[in-house]
């Protein structure tokens, strides 16, 4: 019987430019390993494996096509054979906001190994480069559409943040980032800290972070279009009851002040 082969997670560029310098040299060698791949779609992974420049004919290479149909079990098959495989997300890290969160749990319920590879994500882009909290987060996927159920999300979020001390990361459909910003300015508590992070790794790229009063004033460029990511940091947090048991809210400190007043509370 053949030894089980290996299923690869590979993220894809998140944009047109030049893909080579987003894609380590070890993530470049597990491609060429393979001629396998689990793809949301055929054309947009034929066209990243070109960009990176895949060293065997394409046409020879399969290409599985992940549904809401798809058997799950028929794409593990050749991988428990011994056929190792890529999955390929069509941009970013593959099984983040992405069906291919499901042919990995079957794996991992088969013993079939999964391997993760360095490459582009949106989301930890964003994070790292929003200047919020990096210690606690919270990622919420896409919110409603229609509202109030999307000023209800928001509120939410905003009350989660405020809880914890929490970064709140959510997307959008790209058609809709113009209307998202505008109800999360008119939602958001005009200290809250925003930030819209847009057309990571391409030539186009912005990230902006500002509390809402600011994004109200100066909204900034378009993002119609344009795949972004967004963040908040809520400016108050919950203050813990008092004997009278009041609730109110207090300012919120950056965690490396509050980091030093818990040092300073500490020495005296």
């Amino acid at each position: 019987m053949s030894a089980a082969g290996r299923l690869w997670l590979v993220p894809v560029t998140l944009g047109e430019a030049e893909a080579t310098p987003f894609i380590p040299a070890a993530t470049l060698a597990a491609i060429n390993a393979v001629d396998a791949f689990i793809v949301e779609s055929a054309r947009s992974a034929r066209a990243f494996l070109k960009a990176v420049g895949y060293s065997r004919p394409l046409q020879s290479a399969l290409m599985s096509e992940l549904t809401s149909d798809t058997d799950i079990d028929s794409l593990l098959d050749p991988i428990a054979a011994g056929r190792s495989c890529v999955l390929l997300s069509d941009a970013g890290a593959p099984c983040v906001a992405d069906p291919g969160a499901r042919v990995v749990a079957r794996a991992h319920e088969r013993g079939i190994g999964v391997s993760p590879l360095v490459g582009p994500s949106a989301l930890l882009l964003a994070l790292m480069a929003c200047g919020l909290e990096g210690q606690r987060f919270s990622f919420r996927g896409y919110l409603p559409v229609e509202r109030p159920a999307l000023d209800q999300a928001l509120v939410a979020l905003e009350q989660a943040s405020a809880a914890d001390l929490s970064t709140q990361l959510w997307i959008e459909a790209p058609y809709r980032n113009d209307r998202m910003r505008t109800v999360a300015c008119e939602i958001l508590h005009p200290d809250t800290s925003l930030c819209i992070a847009a057309d990571l790794t391409q030539p186009g790229e912005t990230i902006r972070t500002a509390p809402v009063a600011d994004w109200r004033s100066a909204p900034g460029a378009s993002l119609d279009r344009r795949p972004a990511v967004f963040l908040l940091l809520a400016a108050t947090a919950v203050k813990p009851p008092d004997r009278t048991g009041s609730r109110g809210p207090h300012r919120r400190m950056h965690p490396s002040a509050s980091r030093s007043a818990r040092r300073n509370s500490r020495a005296r």
